[in-house]
């Protein structure tokens, strides 16, 4: 009995070792299968990193005479570093998920430092936070790579809540300076409503576009402010400042329109007075509001300026760039401005976070008179498209101003009809 006892003990505890050695043999090959896994998928994720980021951008079309567009776009939210957005120790994250999701990379600024083409992008996560991280090219057209960190950007004694759509200006003081919106929370608003918002221009200072000098937020008489732009030199030994008064977060109420002021220093930046350079104006792409996009390029012909126009349509609003020039020393006095707009959106640039947008913060004017249009799409990727100062101003200056009725646009079509007639009879006699 106790023979048979013992016999049956045997057989129970071997068949225990041998399940117990199973378990551990399939265990070293479930993680060995983990890890070859895991960096199977890495290296198919760093594959395809390198494809987009080396992809070639060539111009698309014939386009328009005034600028080139190019086929791909030149930032997205794939660009950003797999180690902002992964874990990549395979002790901690074995499936490789992505901890951190990156979102979109758009309203970019932009400045040529050091040899280099540099986007101040903003990067916005799955979270809707944004932050800014520079991006750089050798050409200005392709292979855009980030930097390693993102932008530490310092905070106020009143902390952000979001940052987004920096200008980035080289100002005859020595400085780079970066005018940004900053949005916190409306201390107005009640508990049920946690949409409404206040935003202001935050200022910072660099000399690298690494370590920077947070300044005092913008002080002006506007209940809210967006779009706030650097001019690169002084006026009357006082810093000058294109602004955007508006009344709300999203609208702009009685306010709108590109302003002008200036201030004694950005220290402690104050704008005592706006006077409305460009306004807003009924039937145009600038109707619902309209805001300064990059720093203005200084030509021998007047101060450049790129800006935005806002309409509301039944899809929702559409954003477009449109183009206007001002006076080398009346930065007030506006002296061309083309109808209608500059650039809008085309095919699938229409089609993002927020569809039928495109807005500029950031160009480039290079040595050699090109300059580099950056542009986001829908909220949601950066492009480019390539002019000269040269065709800038001919597009200016030349192109019909609004005449604000259809029977001025027909007009302006009999004339253009009319002279290009009359140069075909000319040819025929000849």
């Amino acid at each position: 009995m106790s023979l048979t006892k013992s016999h049956a003990e045997t057989q129970n505890i071997a068949s225990l070792h041998l399940r117990y050695r199973r378990r551990k043999i399939l265990r070293l090959y479930n993680n060995e299968n983990m890890t070859i896994e895991f960096e199977t998928r890495l290296h198919l994720l760093e594959q395809e990193h390198k494809e987009l980021i080396n992809k070639k951008n060539a111009i698309s079309g014939i386009g328009n005479g005034v600028f080139d567009r190019y086929k791909n776009p030149v930032l997205t939210a794939g660009h950003t570093p797999l180690f902002w957005r992964y874990d990549l120790n395979p002790q901690t994250n074995p499936y490789l998920m992505e901890r951190v999701g990156i979102n979109a990379a758009f309203n970019a600024g932009a400045i040529k430092l050091n040899g280099k083409y540099l986007m101040m992008a903003r990067v916005e996560g799955a979270d809707r936070k944004s932050f800014f991280a520079v991006a750089e090219s050798p050409d200005g057209i392709s292979n855009f790579t980030f930097w390693e960190y993102p932008v530490n950007m310092p905070e106020t004694s009143e902390p952000d809540t979001n940052v987004y759509d920096m200008r980035i200006t080289a100002h005859e003081d020595g400085w780079i300076y970066g005018l940004f919106c900053t949005e916190r929370r409306d201390p107005e608003a009640p508990a049920y409503d946690q949409s409404m918002a206040v935003a202001a221009c935050g200022i910072a200072r660099t000399k690298d576009l690494i370590k920077w000098e947070r300044l005092p937020d913008l002080i002006t008489n506007s209940p809210q402010q967006r779009n706030v732009v650097l001019h690169p030199e002084f006026v009357d030994g006082k810093y000058a400042l294109y602004t955007r008064p508006q009344d709300g977060f999203i609208s702009a109420g009685k306010g709108g329109g590109i302003g002008f002021g200036l201030a004694e220093t950005m220290e402690n930046a104050v704008v005592d007075h706006e006077t409305i350079i460009d306004n807003k104006n009924y039937h145009t792409v600038y109707e619902a509001k309209n805001g300064q996009g990059p720093t203005p390029i200084k030509t021998s012909k007047g101060w450049l300026h790129l800006a935005h126009g806002v309409r509301n349509t039944a899809a929702g609003l559409r954003y477009v760039l449109y183009m206007f020039m001002t006076d080398l020393h009346d930065l007030t006095k506006v002296l061309y401005k083309p109808a209608g707009y500059f650039l809008a959106p085309e095919g699938e640039e229409r089609i993002g976070d927020v569809s039928n947008v495109v807005f500029c913060n950031g160009w480039i004017r290079d040595d050699d008179d090109t300059v580099y249009i950056y542009y986001a799409s829908s909220d949601t990727r950066m492009h480019v498209a390539t002019s000269t100062v040269n065709k800038l101003l001919d597009y200016v200056m030349n192109t019909p101003a609004d005449g604000l009725r259809s029977a001025s646009s027909v007009n302006t079509l009999y004339r253009i009809i009319d002279k290009n007639r009359g140069m075909s009879s000319q040819k025929s006699l000849a």
